[in-house]
């Protein structure tokens, strides 16, 4: 279902549909900027940002430089748009920083979300994050990605994932930590 949806939506954008192209845009716009504002970028420069993903992605789009998607729309946008940040932040001469420590993130699920899986030179925490993120089921890296990376609430993940109820999320969330933990820990002893 979500497949055929993404091959619709992206037919209606190459037909010229606006209102495919008003709904793509406003769907994701308050998603991306709550994202958006972990990096402590100006709301005005969040804005400048995501409306430059829009651009790029509707151009790849366009110009047939994407003909198909492997993820979500939501997901290919903001991983422009978290590079276009990452670029923004270089301009400001602001830094995401690099040095964590594996202990603390064994400990608190939150910080996984600040790491920067892309980004050249990884820290070997980051490394075996990514490493390990990897070897989990897709379901797990969504889930987790959805909820760490994109900042979506567990009410948005259960509508996005088709989940039950909200208890069905948090535990599935809590089972894909526990076995990214355990990986983590099986390989840093």
């Amino acid at each position: 279902m979500q497949e055929s949806s993404r091959t619709n939506t992206l037919d209606e954008l190459r037909q010229g549909s606006e209102i495919a192209l008003r709904r793509v845009y406003e769907e994701n716009r308050d998603k991306f900027l709550n994202f958006a504002r972990r990096y402590h970028l100006s709301d005005e420069e969040n804005i400048d940002i995501y409306q430059d993903a829009y651009i790029i992605f509707h151009n790849n789009v366009m110009s047939g430089k994407v003909e198909e998607l492997t993820s979500s729309v939501s997901t290919y946008l903001f991983s422009i748009g978290k590079y276009l940040i990452f670029d923004r932040m270089r301009k400001n001469k602001k830094t995401v920083g690099s040095s964590y420590n594996l202990e603390i993130v064994k400990d608190d699920a939150s910080l996984v979300e600040t790491l920067d899986f892309d980004e050249g030179g990884l820290t070997p925490e980051q490394e075996l994050l990514r490493k390990h993120f990897g070897t989990l089921g897709k379901q797990c890296q969504e889930l987790l990605t959805l909820f760490y990376y994109r900042g979506y609430s567990i009410d948005e993940i259960m509508e996005a994932g088709n989940y039950n109820s909200q208890n069905v999320v948090k535990s599935a969330k809590s089972r894909c930590m526990k076995s990214l933990k355990e990986r983590i820990a099986a390989n840093s002893n």
